[in-house]
């Protein structure tokens, strides 16, 4: 390609990029209606959380979504739960060569997208390091199921001093792994499939994964899944590196950010967008007051700063052996 039509192509990606981020960040049916105009039916997802609270089952998670600003009335496109209501509709994709995942479990809806856009919010994370557009769709696309096969080496359990008997773990496994006696449930690891069914269902959130995988191995495995939802269909990413929160945004008492804002970030390699954003971030101060301000040695990384015991670049380079993408980019600022 000589250097005129580079140029072009740079000035038409430009323009494209800014009606984009601007349509996303106004909430713009205009996206949509591009989209409908081609011939496509665009629709919003994410799956089920293995954590409690308001994204536990799909209906309160459209209601999350709702109040949030993502509806139909606003984005022009409907809000679909890619895993079903209690987070069990999942397809299993290969993952050949996989160092952990053979067999990732995706939400059902994903997997029928021709297409995949992602926007996520960069921000920082206690398991994971940092938390960007692999973080947003290995995680955010896993079933129950699929996040608890991330985040543990092992099969759920019961804390006894939530649990009230009630049996309705009991009734939804498959597999005949749990048992009620004095009012307690139990679960068998030997006969249990990991499913999470459990999870879904306990009333008082008793059954709970269990979390014991190495940050290292954890990074991998989420690697691996966005592998099994990116490979062989086109995708675009955006990463939001505005209020930069040292936690996932799951966690309520979040700190104040950890650095001033930086924009907005966009790329068709995932990896690349998040070496990018790794690097705006730890080019910025620490903000004062902050976890980073307190915590700051000489990593060189900020995340790595406040997450001592792990290190997010582990899920770059990871998918970089992948085939996901690369490390190396080529910042245009726009």
């Amino acid at each position: 390609m000589d250097v005129l039509a580079k140029n072009e192509a740079r000035d038409a990606l430009k323009a494209a990029l800014r009606t984009f981020i601007k349509a996303y960040l106004t909430y713009n049916p205009e996206v949509t209606d591009v989209d409908k105009e081609q011939g496509g039916n665009a629709f919003l997802t994410d799956c089920n959380t293995l954590y409690t609270g308001g994204r536990k089952n799909a209906l309160d998670h459209i209601e999350a979504a709702y109040a949030n600003g993502y509806s139909p009335f606003s984005t022009g496109c409907q809000v679909i739960i890619a895993d079903g209501l209690k987070g069990t509709d999942e397809t299993l994709v290969e993952v050949p060569d996989g160092e952990y995942v053979k067999q990732a479990k995706i939400g059902h809806a994903v997997m029928d997208a021709d297409i995949v856009i992602s926007l996520s919010h960069f921000k920082g994370h206690e398991c994971a390091g940092f938390g960007g557009a692999l973080k947003n769709i290995g995680m955010g696309c896993g079933s129950r199921a699929g996040k608890m096969e991330m985040h543990s080496q092992g099969k759920p359990h019961v804390d006894p001093a939530r649990c009230i008997g009630c049996g309705a773990c009991q009734k939804v496994c498959a597999h005949s792994a749990i048992t009620v006696a004095d009012k307690k449930a139990s679960v068998d690891h030997a006969k249990c499939a990991g499913c999470g069914r459990c999870i879904g269902v306990c009333p008082k959130d008793a059954v709970r994964a269990a979390s014991d995988e190495t940050n290292e191995i954890l990074n991998k495995k989420i690697a691996e899944y966005s592998a099994a939802v990116l490979r062989g269909r086109p995708a675009f990413h955006i990463n939001v590196v505005a209020d930069v929160s040292p936690y996932c945004d799951c966690h309520a008492e979040n700190d104040v950010p950890l650095c001033p804002d930086v924009g907005m970030f966009a790329s068709f390699d995932p990896v690349a967008l998040d070496q990018a954003c790794l690097d705006a971030v730890n080019r910025q101060p620490s903000a004062p007051g902050s976890v980073l301000d307190e915590r700051q040695k000489t990593h060189g990384d900020h995340f790595i700063d406040v997450h001592p015991a792990t290190d997010g670049k582990v899920q770059l380079i990871h998918a970089e052996k992948l085939g996901l993408g690369t490390r190396r980019y080529t910042l245009i600022e726009i």
